[in-house]
């Protein structure tokens, strides 16, 4: 029953997973508007190259764990989001994210 709880995510979040091939993989669940932003989609595009479209289970991200932390917490702070704000707003596309 506890990994039934783990595997659900709420409506207008999704789920990941970040780190490299050497690293252990953490879950984090993020909202969708993140996708729309620059930095993420940056994210996404290196997911594809390493990953291709076709993955099982959770979207995985080739990034450790430390950069995934602030890449959120840039994102975050631009948009004033935190965990708790359901905001589905699109997000504009002025950070840049050299890290991952």
């Amino acid at each position: 029953m506890q990994e039934d709880k783990k595997m659900k995510v709420k409506k207008g979040w999704l789920a990941v997973e970040v780190g490299l091939e050497n690293d252990q993989f953490q879950r984090f669940v993020i909202p969708i508007s993140y996708l729309y932003h620059s930095l993420f989609k940056h994210l996404l595009d290196k997911a594809y190259e390493v990953y291709g479209y076709h993955t099982n289970g959770p979207l995985k991200l080739p990034c450790s764990i430390d950069e995934f932390l602030h890449l959120r917490w840039r994102i975050e702070k631009e948009y004033g989001h935190h965990q708790h704000n359901h905001s589905h707003n699109r997000l504009p596309h002025v950070l840049y994210f050299h890290s991952c």
